[in-house]
């Protein structure tokens, strides 16, 4: 629950109901260069994106894509050069310990006051094994996911924690530097069930599009399992002038983010990823990635694919981002939010 006195999430009435779906810009850094993603969040802010996210890779799902910039050094800089609220989607532990990122978080939070939060996931091998930390199994990394949002929580609070039996020892740690309100802590969750544990300590909920609308099961489950604040969808689209090329490319782009999560979290290398989903089709992809020439029919499917969620983060897979950006600022936000 927000601290007394602080502003209500972006999009959201002081009473927790939306007057509108709000539709922001998602900024892959494992697939663009930072300076490039910084140029299409701000065409995205002029196009009419009511928010934006990133998120927090080491390394690319795949070579073809091959990039990796550092999302905290890209957020400060974004927040200067816009004025949306600003997301990220990392994980606390393995390469950051939790006092530092709630120091990162909470020096973005005193800069930019309410537009800052961060989903916390319990990571994946591809990003944290690089610490030389062994990896654990899940239901460790969900223990050691709940024991950081602990010891983030208190920090913000303006506790000094000393916790020298956790997976990560912490001794006699301090923030100097108060965020006001403090940044909210989301829960990133593709299924059901991590959507159920981790209910009991989200600000918010972010899933993203699966076949059938499956996001719709882990978002019951999230609010059944009492779960508060903002539900928030991300979606991949390819749009391209032409179709055979917008499918092309969510093939070329985005095949390996098919493999699922239990396969995901614990490969650990980009060609790795690329050997094992050498076999997936672009039928398979056109699944998990919507692809059209259309912003017709991008337009329908958001709205079909938004149902329940408070926001929605539209992540183009396709190489021309300013394009798209203004594209679906033009002729599909009218649609979605008219």
């Amino acid at each position: 629950t927000p601290p007394p006195g602080s502003a209500p999430p972006p999009g959201r009435s002081p009473g927790g109901v939306d007057a509108v779906t709000v539709y922001g810009f998602h900024a892959s850094h494992e697939q663009f260069a930072p300076g490039v993603l910084l140029d299409a969040l701000r065409a995205a802010e002029r196009a009419g994106f009511g928010a934006g996210m990133c998120s927090d890779h080491l390394a690319p799902w795949n070579t073809r894509q091959g990039h990796s910039g550092h999302a905290w050094t890209w957020l400060g800089a974004a927040l200067q050069a816009t004025d949306l609220s600003l997301g990220v989607v990392t994980s606390p532990g393995t390469r950051y310990h939790p006092v530092v990122l709630a120091q990162a978080m909470g020096t973005l939070g005193e800069m930019f006051p309410g537009r800052h939060w961060a989903a916390l996931g319990s990571g994946e091998a591809l990003n944290e094994r690089v610490t030389g930390d062994p990896w654990p199994p899940k239901d460790e990394r969900n223990s050691r996911l709940e024991f950081s949002v602990e010891v983030m929580r208190a920090l913000f609070a303006g506790e000094t924690v000393h916790a020298e039996d956790g997976p990560w020892p912490v001794r006699e740690a301090r923030l100097w530097t108060h965020p006001d309100p403090v940044p909210e802590l989301y829960t990133a969750a593709v299924t059901p069930a991590t959507a159920t544990r981790s209910a009991r300590w989200a600000d918010g909920l972010i899933t993203i599009n699966q076949p059938g609308h499956a996001q719709r099961e882990t978002l019951a489950a999230y609010r059944e399992a009492g779960g508060r604040g903002p539900a928030v969808l991300q979606v991949h689209l390819s749009w391209d002038p032409d179709p055979d090329r917008a499918l092309a490319v969510a093939h070329d782009q985005w095949r390996e983010a098919l493999l699922g999560s239990d396969v995901a979290w614990e490969i650990a290398q980009p060609e790795h990823f690329e050997q094992a989903a050498r076999f997936v089709g672009p039928d398979q992809v056109a699944q998990y990635v919507h692809s059209s020439a259309d912003p017709g029919e991008h337009a329908a499917w958001l709205v079909e694919a938004a149902e329940g969620f408070d926001r929605v983060m539209l992540h183009q897979v396709g190489a021309d981002q300013v394009g798209f950006v203004e594209t679906f600022g033009e002729r599909v936000l009218p649609e979605v939010t008219g």
